[in-house]
Parts: structure tokens; C-alpha cells; sequence
């Protein structure tokens, strides 16, 4: 029913011409939604008059006389025949068939107009050609014409009167012939084509005949000055010489030197040029011949006539480099890899330049004695509550600003054992070292330590007696105590300023400061500002947020946001300077302590920052740095056979760890402290250590080497906890260095078990060997010392050489069993697990006790 009601929709008007072509394209929408559109193409119908004939074709051109006619155009393509539906077609199938064949119509209108149209063209070139043999046959008949004329009047008059009468009617002819000839042959159309100019030549050259193949060549040149001028129009058919594209800089100077070669004869050779070249200790061929601006064929050649067969890519060292610039007649610049380092060392800057720098002061001392809670009565602040345990375990730099404006920067180190790297870097960087003593408590070991790097920096030194305000406060057994280390204080007729302070009451502090500035105009600190910086690093860390964070202590110039910069094995671009108060900051002058943001990486603490030209500057000398660090710690010791044996038949045990921390000084003094704790049967092997939360490489590591991870402050990102959980791994975590120690050191002790002591009870003689039983023997012994007792240990030597370490089985006094037998007497004993006795060995009986071990 579907299929009637289609049929009658779209059943087509009956007619005996139809003037419009119809076909159906069926479109096909979303939800099965579909609609057909009828596609029509109408025809042009020419209307006339009622009863008028149709207009007659206009009459032919009449065509010129020409050489040869052009061939006809091709007649035009027959519409290709429609293809008969197939038997049983849906409608898709259809609509799919019809857009199909449109397809294939359009593709071949398609390829057929792209063939008309290159015919169009060989046909246009065809009839270009055509019309430059005729203009030019045209000109060689108007020259012959012409020179037939200027002969005429030349001609002697030596001709018979008689024929006088006939030379008007000839020349009354020649004329018509004239006419007639140009009748006959039209004339076609002209171009004026604009000449290329061409240079001057010389005379010999312009002397020589023309060859007969310029003729053709005119007409090509021709037809491509037409293609190389664009698209050809009703104005510039006329006037083509307008609008013609200019020749460009380029082709006129090669055409002026080509001129000037031409006029000047062979071109004289060039001078050599000589080249300053840099030669590194080792260089390819290639990259040389570059330098050298020469060709890489006759480098090798040179090297060939040395006797060295080598490639252009191959290596060549230094020496033979050097041979090869002098040899082509360039000057050597040697230089080595260590050129690519900096060092400032050498680079002083002018006195006039420097101006005066705030004092850099370092506070040093044994562990709660009040270093910190003297620089927090000196700035306002309480930092100590911040320190886990009460002890500080990082180094920091503040700066304060006194009552008369004047700047002072302080650096507090931890007073740990554990941190004694960091006490030296801040000696070694600072201008005065305060000393403090506490009052109450005497000189310790890490006060005589700080001493010892004050004398070694060779920095001057305050002493400040600390804990005033309490009653065991006795300030003369310091000062005493002071002089058994060559220091002596002012009080004492010395040279060192001493000053008491209480931090918890402020009495002394204005003391401090005054004998501070007083040290500071004395030392006379100077520095320029105006250059690029170089600061010193103090402390680094990998912060979460901000990522490698480095303090730093600007020693010289003025550090600026934007400065590109490398520091150690590190690059980076200042992103961003803050102060110790957390205020951002644009730059940051001499002696003053800030945190820089930008690092590819974090630092080591002690490095120098130092500020470069660009950042393929400092990626190359941090490359070369890295490349340096590399080998350093993938260097082989020199070792011989008897180390390699010793390494071979070794029993240390080995304690694996990761470490990680939330500042580069502090993985310092782990790792330090637990190397400190290795010994000759056990030690520490520290298979990573870095700064920054725990991570999934660091469990990975950790899970595969069935190691601890120790975590100072820090703790593992969600992925690592779940890596932690899945694998087993053991996670320590602390924020006092003493108690990771301890309890590493326990650990430690737990993997060699307890200690075994053995203490020689008894030594008896063997006398005489019976029989006990079918296979076990009995000696009999005389007790020579102390006493034999049943179930101890006991060594059977044979001239003092261990035969057996066995246990006594039995022991017999008589025929009765006895538990020990004193020294003197006789006795029968079974050993257990061994027969091989023999009268005259010696039976040693000792105890084994277990105890606790410690590192």
C-alpha cells in the first residue's frame, strides 16, 4: 500500500516535450526521518514571433590567409547514457546509486574540462608561435623590399635610350606588385615584447657572427616572459610592458659582477682570510673544518699526507688540531673543558666601586645553651617553638634592623653532634662569629667544636655568656674555661669582646649589638652592588607547592627577579625573592638572606649562585658540573688483589636505608651520623637520600632491597602510601635527629643478634682414652685449672690447634656422676659429636653469657 501511495506521489506529468529534467534525491535524518527533493534542470528556450522562421545564423567571417589553419575544436562530450536500475531496488538503495553516478559524472566533467582546457593552451601556444614566424617573415620581406629600393637609383646609366621609356612604367609596377603582395598576405597581429637588458660585452665577443639557432630561441624566451607575467588582460595585451615584474636586488648585482667579470677578464683569487680558531682537548674533523671555514676533503686529505687515516666524523686530539690550523695558515686558540666552568675567584671589583654591607653574623654553640631564643630576643619572634624538641635542626638567616637603622643579618646553626656541616658552612660565610656559652652549664663539646671552625674560618668572635637571669649563673669559670683554648676575653686583658645576655629578661642585648656594629666598622665591609650577584646557598628544600626552594646569602651585586643563574649542578631564572618575613621582594643587595624560586632542581647546601648572561650560559656550565659530579661518583677506587680478596671473603653485614628529609642540610647530617655508625661488622648502606616527600621510586627502592625508609619531617604522597601498603615496606619516621640515631643503632644491633661473651671456666689434660659404649669414647683427664662442669662448652686442642668445639655429654668422678670437678683431680668425660681423641690433648670448658649488643 506503502508503494502505491509512493508511485502516486511521484508520478510525473505527462507531456509530449519536456522542458526541464527531473531527478530525485532522497535525504535521510536522524530517527529514521526521511524526505525526497526534487532536483531540476531547466533549459534555455529561445521565444519568438508567432508565424516568424527562426533567425538565421549570422553569415561566416571570411578567415584570413594564413600558413596553416589551427585544428578544429574538439567536439564537445556526448552525455553519458543512465544506467538501468536493477530489479528489486529500495529506496536507499537508489538514492545511494544516484548520488553515486553524480559522483561519477562530476569526476568526469571534470577530467574532460581539465583536457579541454590543456588543449585550449597547446592550441594558443600553437598559434603564438604561428605569429611570430609570420611577423618575422613579414620583417624579412619588408628589409629585402627596402633594399631592393636603395639598389634602384645605384644602378650606372649605361642602358640604351630605347629603354628609357619603359623605366617609368617599372616604376610605376613595382609599387602595384608592392600592393598587391601586401593584399595577398594580411598582415597579423604585433607584439612589442620589452627586451630583457643585457650586459655589455666586449668587442671581441660582439664581433663574432650569430649562430642559426638564436632565431629559435627568440620565440621561446618570448612565450615565457608572457607565462612568467601572471594573468594575461585586455591592458596589458596592450600595453605589456607595463606592470611587468622588477628584477630583484639579487639578480641585478649578479648581473653587474657578472658584467664587471666580463670587462675585467679571469676574476683575481681571493685573499685568505685568517681565522682565530677555538680548539677544545678533543674535536671532530668536521666540526674543525667549520671553524676553519675550510673544506672538510682537504682536512682529511692533510691528515692522510700526515699518515693518520681518519673520517670527518672521526676525533682528533688537541695537538694534532693545532697542526692542522697552522698548516692551512690560521691562528690557535687551545682551550679545555674546565674553561666552561665559572670562577669568580680571580674577578676583584674596584675599591671606588664597593660600598658598605651590613655585617653577616653567624650564632654558634653547644645545644641548649640559647641560640635561638637569643636571636628571637633580638628580632621579636619566637622561633624555638617551631623546632621539634626544642633544638634547632635547621640553619637560618634573618635580618634584623637596630634602633639607629643599621642592618645586621644573623645565621643560627643547629648545636647537634649531628650537624656539624652546617656549623662549618656558616663560619665560612659569615663576618663575626658569636659564641655562646651558657652561664650555668660550662664549655661542651660542640662549643669547643664551633671554636675550633671559628680559628679555621678566621673570623673574628664575640662571646656571649648567655642565661644571666638564673642563679647558677658564674660568668668567671667561663672566661677561665675560655683560656685552656688560646681565647681571651677582654675582661681578661685579651682582644675578645664578651657581653652577658639573658634572652628570657632582654638585659645585655643592646651590649650585643653595640659590640656587633663596633666588630663590623672595624672589619670595614664593603661590597658593589651594581653587577651580577653571587650569593652563597644556606639551606635547600623541595617545597610542595613551589617546588626547589634554595636560601641563600647574596655576598656581591644585586640579585633581581628575571636573573638567569646557575648554582652548582643546577640552572634556573629567578621566578621569584622572598625575605625571611615572607614579603616578595624585586631584588635583594649584599649580605641579605632571601629564598629564590626558579631551580630546576634542588642544590646542594654551600654551593655558589652565581648570576650569568643567558640560559644557555648556565645550561652549559651546568651540564659541564654535572658531567663532573657523574664521574666523581662513578670513579673506581685503586684497588690491588689482596683489597679485591679481602672484599671477597668479607662478613660485614649491610643495613640498607632511604633517607629522605625536608632540607638538603639535614640529609647531610643523617647521613653523616649513620655512617658514623657503621663498624667492622656491620654498616650503613644509604641507598638513596634526597629532600622532598617520599615518592613511589623511593618505595620501589625500598621494596626491592627490603630496606627502611627513614622520613625526617616529611611523609609519603597518597600514591606512595598506597605502593607502602601493597608491598610491605617499613616506614620510620622522626623529626629528632638523636632519636633516628637511636633507633637506628638499635636496629642495627637487632640484625647482628646479641653479643656472645665466653668466659674460660676450666682446662684439663688428656691422660688416657677408654671405650664408652660401641662407639662413643671417654678420656680421662687431669684438671690443670679452674673446674670441669657438665653441659658447658669445650674446645679439644691438639698442640694448640682446635681439633673440635664440642659440649661435655658426661662427666664422671669415679663410677658416680658428678656435676664439676675441681682442679687437681681426675675425671672421665664424653664429649658430644666427636672420638677424635688422643692421649696429651688439652680439653678448654668455657660459658657462653648473651648480651644486649650496643653500636
Amino acid at each position: 500500500m506503502s508503494d502505491d501511495n509512493d508511485n502516486q506521489r511521484t508520478r510525473k506529468p505527462l507531456g509530449l516535450k519536456r522542458s526541464v529534467d527531473a531527478g530525485e534525491v532522497k535525504q535521510t535524518f536522524s530517527h529514521g526521518r526521511t524526505n525526497k527533493v526534487v532536483v531540476e534542470v531547466k533549459r534555455r528556450r529561445v521565444l519568438g514571433k508567432p508565424g516568424e522562421a527562426a533567425p538565421p545564423s549570422p553569415p561566416p567571417a571570411p578567415e584570413p590567409v594564413v600558413a596553416a589553419p589551427p585544428p578544429p575544436p574538439p567536439p564537445a562530450p556526448a552525455p553519458r547514457p543512465a544506467r538501468p536500475a536493477p530489479a528489486g531496488e529500495t529506496p536507499q538503495e537508489r538514492v545511494k546509486r544516484l548520488q553515486l553516478e553524480a559522483e561519477e559524472e562530476r569526476l568526469r566533467m571534470a577530467e574532460e574540462a581539465r583536457k579541454r582546457e590543456d588543449e585550449e593552451r597547446q592550441r594558443a601556444e600553437e598559434d603564438e608561435r604561428r605569429r611570430a614566424e609570420e611577423n618575422r617573415r613579414s620583417e624579412e620581406e619588408a628589409e629585402r623590399q627596402r633594399a631592393a629600393a636603395a639598389d634602384a637609383p645605384a644602378q650606372p646609366e649605361a642602358a640604351p635610350v630605347a629603354e628609357a621609356p619603359a623605366a617609368p612604367e617599372a616604376a610605376e609596377a613595382a609599387p602595384a606588385a608592392t600592393a598587391a603582395t601586401a593584399a595577398a598576405v594580411p598582415a597579423a597581429r604585433r607584439f612589442t615584447p620589452v627586451e630583457r637588458p643585457e650586459p655589455k660585452r666586449p668587442a671581441a665577443l660582439e664581433a663574432k657572427p650569430k649562430k642559426k639557432d638564436d632565431k629559435r630561441a627568440a620565440p621561446s624566451d618570448e612565450g615565457k616572459d608572457n607565462r612568467r607575467s601572471g594573468k594575461l588582460t585586455v591592458t596589458r595585451a596592450l600595453n605589456e610592458d607595463e606592470g611587468r615584474r622588477a628584477r630583484s636586488l639579487a639578480a641585478l648585482k649578479r648581473a653587474r659582477e657578472k658584467e664587471r667579470r666580463g670587462q675585467g677578464g679571469p676574476s683575481k683569487p681571493r685573499e685568505k682570510q685568517v681565522r682565530d680558531v677555538v680548539v677544545p682537548e678533543a674535536i671532530t674533523v668536521s666540526e674543525l673544518a667549520i671553524r676553519m671555514a675550510e673544506k672538510g676533503a682537504d682536512l682529511v686529505k692533510a691528515l692522510f699526507n700526515m699518515g693518520m687515516m681518519v673520517t670527518v666524523n672521526q676525533t682528533i686530539d688537541q695537538d694534532t688540531a693545532e697542526l692542522l690550523v697552522e698548516e692551512f695558515g690560521h691562528n690557535i686558540t687551545r682551550v679545555s673543558a674546565s674553561d666552561v666552568d665559572i670562577d669568580s675567584s680571580a674577578d676583584e671589583d674596584p675599591i671606588e666601586t664597593q660600598v658598605t654591607r651590613p655585617p653577616v653574623v653567624t650564632i654558634m654553640g653547644h645545644v641548649d645553651h640559647g641560640k635561638t631564643s637569643l636571636l628571637d630576643a633580638l628580632r621579636g619572634t619566637d622561633v624555638v617553638k617551631g623546632e621539634a624538641g626544642g633544638i634547632t635542626q635547621h640553619i637560618g638567616a634573618y635580618q634584623i634592623t637596630t634602633k639607629d637603622k643599621a642592618k645586621i643579618t644573623f645565621l643560627d646553626t643547629p648545636g647537634h653532634a649531628a650537624f656539624t656541616e652546617m656549623r662549618m658552612r656558616g663560619a665560612n660565610v659569615t663576618d663575626i662569629v658569636i659564641l655562646v656559652v651558657a652561664g650555668d652549664d660550662g664549655l661542651m663539646p660542640q662549643t669547643i667544636e664551633a671554636i675550633n671552625h671559628t680559628k679555621a674560618a678566621g673570623v673574628p668572635m664575640i662571646v656571649a655568656i648567655t642565661k644571666s637571669d638564673k642563679p647558677e649563673f658564674n660568668p668567671q669559670k667561663i672566661r677561665e674555661r675560655l683560656l685552656e683554648h688560646e681565647i681571651v676575653v677582654e675582661a681578661m686583658s685579651g682582644d675578645v669582646q664578651d657581653v652577658e645576655v639573658s634572652a628570657k629578661t632582654g638585659a645585655g642585648l643592646d651590649n650585643l649589638i653595640d659590640a656587633i656594629n663596633l666588630q663590623a666598622e672595624l672589619l670595614e665591609l664593603k661590597a658593589r652592588p651594581d653587577r651580577d650577584a653571587e650569593a652563597t646557598v644556606i639551606e635547600a628544600q623541595l617545597d610542595k607547592g613551589r617546588g626547589p626552594v634554595a636560601t641563600v646569602l647574596v655576598t656581591r651585586g644585586t640579585l633581581k627577579r628575571g636573573d638567569t643563574f646557575v648554582v652548582g649542578t643546577q640552572s634556573g631564572k629567578v621566578r621569584a625573592i622572598v625575605d625571611d618575613k615572607g614579603q616578595q621582594l624585586k631584588e635583594a643587595g649584599p649580605s641579605m638572606p632571601v629564598e629564590v624560586l626558579g631551580l630546576g632542581g634542588v642544590p646542594s647546601a654551600g654551593d655558589n649562585l652565581t648570576v650569568v648572561e643567558n640560559e644557555q650560559r648556565a645550561r652549559e656550565v651546568a651540564k659541564y658540573r654535572q658531567e663532573l659530579a657523574t664521574e666523581k661518583r662513578t670513579a673506581l677506587a685503586p684497588t690491588n688483589f689482596d683489597t679485591m680478596f679481602a672484599g671477597l671473603t668479607s662478613n660485614v653485614i649491610e643495613f640498607p636505608v632511604v633517607v629522605k628529609a625536608d632540607v638538603q642540610g639535614s640529609v647531610e647530617a643523617i647521613v653523616n651520623a649513620l655512617h658514623n655508625l657503621s663498624n667492622d661488622e656491620i654498616k650503613v648502606r644509604v641507598l638513596n637520600a634526597g629532600v622532598g616527600a617520599i615518592t613511589e621510586s623511593d618505595v620501589l627502592l625500598a621494596g626491592a632491597s627490603k630496606a627502611p625508609i627513614i622520613g625526617f619531617n616529611v611523609r609519603p604522597n597518597a600514591k606512595a602510601r598506597d605502593l607502602v601498603k601493597r608491598d610491605g615496606v617499613r616506614m620510620m619516621y622522626y623529626d629528632v635527629i638523636y632519636h633516628l640515631t637511636d633507633a637506628i643503632a638499635k636496629e642495627m644491633a637487632g640484625e647482628l643478634g646479641p653479643e656472645r661473651i665466653e668466659t674460660v671456666v676450666g682446662r684439663a689434660e688428656v691422660k688416657q682414652v677408654f671405650p664408652a659404649g660401641k662407639k662413643d669414647k671417654a678420656a680421662g683427664l687431669l684438671v690443670l685449672e679452674g673446674a670441669i662442669r657438665k653441659g658447658l662448652f669445650a674446645r679439644l686442642t691438639r698442640q694448640d690447634v682446635i681439633v673440635s668445639a664440642t659440649k661435655i655429654h658426661s662427666l664422671r668422678r669415679f663410677k658416680d656422676d658428678v656435676d664439676e670437678v675441681r682442679a687437681g683431680l681426675e675425671c672421665g668425660v664424653v664429649l658430644e659429636d666427636t672420638n677424635d681423641i688422643k692421649p696429651g690433648d688439652n680439653l678448654e670448658v668455657f660459658s657462653v653469657e648473651e648480651r644486649e649488643r650496643t653500636l
